[in-house]
């Protein structure tokens, strides 16, 4: 079966009402969600099945994105159309039945352990309509070190992992078992990387099926007329949102902490500009150091992402991201940039947590300072013990696991209108990832989680907070477990705004079996021996707004949660309790008057 692009058809002048509309959206978001359900409910390793780190979309055939539903931001909000334009440069010729496997972080992907699987829809009549993708990370990809995430990588080589760039994977449904016996020869753990490539291959292939079905049934003009009134609606809202906000521009640093590597960290700035008049935002990140000799630089993708991101979250929930919305975004990169497009073979293996998280706080952050309501605090840094890569060798069966655990990481912000997100954990994952159930973890792993909980006083304070830090203890069992953790935020941590305070700083350290406390890098590779327990802190989002201006009941709330302490009430949010004893949290209206007064003209 020859393939042709679409023509142009009557769907140019045709208009679907509102319900055609909405129904057409629903069964769009439908097959994304089966996408992603067949991801979950298939896939081997804990990275996928338990912490959910994947994300489904549709694309139109002019790589457009179109639908992604609850995928996770930074996997998909810049990159699948960059990928997609270069999977149809490479393949011109699609036919049904090819699948396309990409990975590549120089063409359009996140970091080279997120592997993409691009299956072009083909309807009967030969002609290309949409393209679905799923991506996944992986947990292993073939690096020299036990982990996806190499921030010590002076560049790819180093870095190691597989790179595929657009490499057709299966033709008429078939592997091309070639690559797969390179993958099964590279990954140290080949059987839990051949059921998540199942699993991926299973989702995009439910999602052709899918919309294979929906142009049968509803027919392709009407779904390119949906595609292009979807669009033009989505740009008019991002329009009437930016007319909304005041006309400006505001330039926010911020500074990577240290680590052996980059001894010095990273600063980093960004200028963001509003014109309500042209319905336009503007975010420069040019001005901003080379790539660095180390794993922590960002993919164009992730560059681009972290920078919407920042924006989208600073407008609401009510403009839609999609293509349309886009077009009145504009990001502004240079070559050879840490946070811009990277030169091979600079590693990136990275770029979806550190850098990234910098450059999405401060798009918000610049956000936040033109106007009140607007734009976010910022969420806590880094990947802490409790978020890292773990690797070893299981005493129960022999075999080695490497995996990717998803404990008690929170780090979410305050907003104009909302607390920080207790499971937000990164801002460009955005709270779309599951937490691991310990259960689980402790039987696919040989370690014991002894303690989970949230701490007290360790969100930043505000009108809205943002969420508390979390402490969790992981103790190895029967073998050594190597941890590889990237965890920023120590130096610079996790900044307030209009008012807010900032986020608690994260730690780490290691509780040997006779009780001796040793203190570890944020960045490191070690393991820790049988017995021994990996302790691990992650950092408080910060809060938005004067602590002084929040609602009493929340605040008689968090207190009586656990979350504040009634002395951090009293101090620095003036709510005054009656009694010495907490008892129901009786607030002293008038104390708590006079004490507001006193901090709002302090």
């Amino acid at each position: 079966m020859s393939v042709t692009d679409p023509q142009p058809t009557a769907a140019e002048s045709l208009e679907l009402d509102a319900v055609q509309m909405a129904v057409i959206q629903s069964r769009l978001e439908a097959s994304v969600r089966a996408m992603i359900n067949t991801l979950l409910r298939s896939a081997r390793s804990g990275i996928l099945a338990v912490a959910r780190d994947f994300s489904c979309c549709i694309l139109t055939a002019e790589h457009e994105l179109l639908a992604w539903a609850e995928s996770i931001p930074i996997h998909v909000m810049r990159g699948p159309d960059i990928i997609s334009r270069h999977i149809k440069e490479w393949h011109p010729n699609f036919k049904r039945g090819d699948a396309f496997l990409h990975n590549s972080p120089y063409h359009g992907n996140s970091h080279a352990a997120d592997w993409c699987l691009l299956i072009p829809v083909i309807d009967d009549d030969g002609v290309h309509r949409f393209t679905v993708f799923a991506k996944a990370h992986q947990g292993d990809c073939g690096n020299s070190e036990p982990t996806t995430y190499a921030f010590n990588a002076r560049d790819v080589y180093e870095e190691g992992a597989l790179i595929f760039p657009g490499v057709q994977v299966q033709e008429n449904y078939e592997d091309n078992q070639d690559i797969i016996r390179m993958c099964r020869m590279r990954i140290r753990v080949p059987d839990q990387w051949w059921g998540d490539y199942l699993a991926l291959m299973g989702a995009a292939r439910i999602g052709e099926r899918r919309m294979l079905e929906l142009i049968d049934d509803i027919g392709a003009e009407k779904l390119a007329a949906y595609s292009k009134q979807w669009f033009d609606l989505s740009e008019q809202k991002m329009a009437d949102a930016i007319r909304k906000l005041p006309k400006g521009s505001r330039t926010v640093h911020t500074k990577h902490d240290g680590f052996p590597r980059l001894p010095e960290g990273v600063p980093l700035q960004v200028t963001v500009s509003v014109d309500p008049d042209d319905a336009k935002i503007t975010v420069d990140l040019r001005d901003n150091p080379d790539c660095v000799p180390a794993g922590i630089n960002l993919s164009e993708g992730c560059a681009n992402s972290s920078a919407m991101i920042g924006v989208f979250n600073s407008l609401g929930p009510e403009v839609p991201a999609n293509a349309g919305s886009f077009r009145r975004l504009d990001v502004l990169l240079r070559e050879n940039c840490c946070v811009g497009i990277p030169r091979h073979p600079h590693s990136v293996s990275a770029a979806t947590t550190n850098l990234q998280d910098r450059v999405c706080n401060i798009t918000q952050h610049a956000m936040a300072e033109m106007a009140d309501g607007v734009g976010m605090a910022e969420y806590g840094y880094g990947v802490p013990p409790s978020g890292s890569v773990i690797s070893g060798h299981d005493p129960r069966t022999g075999e080695p696991f490497i995996n990717q655990i998803q404990l008690a990481v929170t780090l979410g912000p305050g907003g104009p209108n909302a607390d920080g997100w207790v499971t937000a954990y990164t801002a460009g994952g955005a709270g779309m990832m599951y937490k691991d159930s310990i259960e689980i973890d402790e039987i696919k792993h040989p370690f014991r989680v002894t303690e989970q909980r949230l701490l007290t006083d360790t969100a930043g304070d505000g009108r809205f907070r943002g969420s508390p830090g979390a402490l969790v203890r992981m103790q190895a069992v029967g073998t050594p477990i190597t941890f590889m953790t990237n965890s920023d935020g120590i130096d610079d941590t996790a900044r307030g705004v209009r008012g807010g305070t900032d986020g608690a700083i994260p730690a780490q350290w290691i509780e040997k079996v006779d009780g001796e406390v040793v203190e570890i890098d944020a960045f490191h590779r070690l393991a820790i021996k049988d017995g021994e327990t990996m302790v691990s802190i992650c950092g408080g989002g910060a809060g938005y707004g004067p602590p002084y201006e929040r609602d009493l009941a929340l605040v008689r709330r968090d207190v009586l949660d656990g979350w504040v302490s009634r002395e951090r009430a009293e101090q620095v949010y003036g709510v005054i309790f009656t009694g010495e004893e907490l008892g129901e949290g009786v607030i002293d209206e008038a104390a708590t008057a006079a004490k507001r007064a006193e901090l709002a003209s302090a």
